[in-house]
């Protein structure tokens, strides 16, 4: 038994989930049977967004510009809503970010997951922390117009963790975390400190992407950092730029004992998490790695496992070719130098980059291939990049759905996610054996 997941420890454990992805994905299950076919969940641009598709896809002919393709990773349901199930006037409702929506509808699912009723916990001392990051939605806020007196709260990032607080009744902590694509690991980060520390009993942890505007697109156009051909090739020798996505994940945080005693499954133990930033020196949007070198081994000895143990690395892998060799560069200093072979791979293969919400989609990816024993394959890693050195550490990508032997009832997994302001987050995971429950 490694020193930092010793029995007599109560752990902050995850014991509820819930997860929306492209691809029509909107219960863990279906997740996971995508991830264990290989599926690709990448569509065409929304034609409901008012979107200005010819613009787009003709931004190559502007000087210094490059190719947009008609692909991404985009939620199917990203405007089903049902305002009186929440409590909202259908105005009200419109006049919101549909990240709010989204984000009320997977807490829900969530609380249902763990096995409480989400219409009895009102004032129970729950906190809620949200990854998200601003999207464009709807008209301008500083004019007049039908959703004015909505928009306060409508339009803000606050909005999503304090609407899932509000619509639940939660009094406990509540707040929206924006370290961009390090957003998610970012909220569970804090959420966990804050069961850990007693500031709240349990509480929500989770991320939300959808694309108001296609903002994103237009920025990594212009900056040539955007796949040519529609697929995201995490961690591939033919990469040329990341793809993006949409996603939504919530999970339930609470102490061991009372997920016990309340009969909650357990998906994973939260032995660590940790964050950082990369400083200055080189550009804020370029990568470092021996920043998030130095935040791996931070994380791994605050776990105080073995790094050996980790047989599972759930990547950040934005398939843009600075991104992929520095993380690359990290993984292979700590985890592919400990003495094992663990195996990547990134989710953002199957579904796109989905910004904010990308670390939890890694989490919830994590936890399912945890509890059923099999690491899925990420896709296009069949054909490794070349910008790195593979032999110099046991590090490697997982090419097919493998085995993954449990150490002593246990499988232990990493999750990473880097922001593209500087900001850097880890976490590690240690997931029980249903069937040798005892020893975890």
């Amino acid at each position: 038994m490694n020193p930092g997941d010793r029995p007599d420890r109560d752990h902050v454990v995850i014991s509820g989930i819930a997860v929306e992805a492209p691809g029509g994905i909107d219960t863990p299950s279906s997740f996971w049977s995508a991830l264990a076919d290989s599926r690709e969940l990448i569509g065409p641009f929304p034609r409901d967004r008012g979107w200005p598709i010819d613009d787009l896809l003709s931004l190559a002919r502007l000087d210094g510009w490059g190719k947009v393709c008609d692909a991404g990773g985009f939620l199917d349901g990203a405007a089903a809503f049902d305002p009186a199930f929440f409590g909202l006037a259908p105005r009200e409702a419109i006049a919101m970010d549909p990240q709010q929506r989204v984000g009320m509808r997977v807490a829900w699912k969530a609380l249902e997951n763990s096995g409480i009723n989400p219409g009895a916990i009102d004032g129970e001392d729950a906190g809620c922390f949200i990854g998200a990051s601003p999207m464009e939605y709807g008209p301008r806020a500083a004019e007049a117009n039908e959703h004015s007196g909505y928009r306060a709260v409508g339009l803000a990032q606050l909005g999503v963790a304090g609407r899932i607080s509000h619509s639940l009744g939660l009094v406990g902590p509540s707040m929206c975390v924006d370290s961009a694509c390090a957003s998610s690991l970012s909220a569970l980060h804090l959420a966990t400190a804050s069961v850990r520390s007693g500031e709240c009993e349990w509480a929500l942890a989770g991320a939300v992407c959808v694309m108001g505007s296609p903002l994103a697109f237009y920025e990594f156009s212009k900056n040539n950092a955007l796949s040519t051909d529609g697929h995201c090739r995490s961690y591939a020798d033919d990469t040329d730029g990341t793809l993006w996505g949409e996603g939504a994940v919530v999970v339930l945080i609470e102490r061991e004992s009372r997920a016990r005693r309340l009969g909650h499954r357990i998906y994973g133990r939260v032995l660590a998490t940790a964050t950082n930033h990369n400083g200055k020196g080189r550009p804020i949007l370029v990568p470092r790695a021996h920043a998030q070198e130095r935040l791996i081994r931070k994380t791994v000895e605050m776990a105080g496992i073995d790094p050996a143990a980790v047989g599972m690395i759930e990547g950040h892998g934005t398939a843009t070719r600075a991104g992929d060799v520095a993380e690359l560069t990290a993984l292979q200093n700590t985890y592919g130098c400990a003495g094992a072979d663990p195996l990547l791979g990134s989710v953002k293969s199957n579904a796109g980059h989905a910004q904010a919400a990308a670390g939890m989609l890694g989490l919830i990816k994590l936890l399912l291939a945890g509890e059923r024993g099999y690491i899925p394959p990420s896709l296009f890693a069949d054909n490794p990049t070349t910008k790195v050195d593979w032999d110099r550490s046991t590090l490697r990508l997982a090419t097919k759905m493998q085995p993954w032997e449990p150490a002593n009832g246990v499988r232990y997994g990493a999750v990473s996610s880097f922001g593209a302001g500087g900001s850097n987050a880890h976490a590690i995971i240690a997931m029980p054996v249903r069937e040798e429950s005892d020893n975890f």
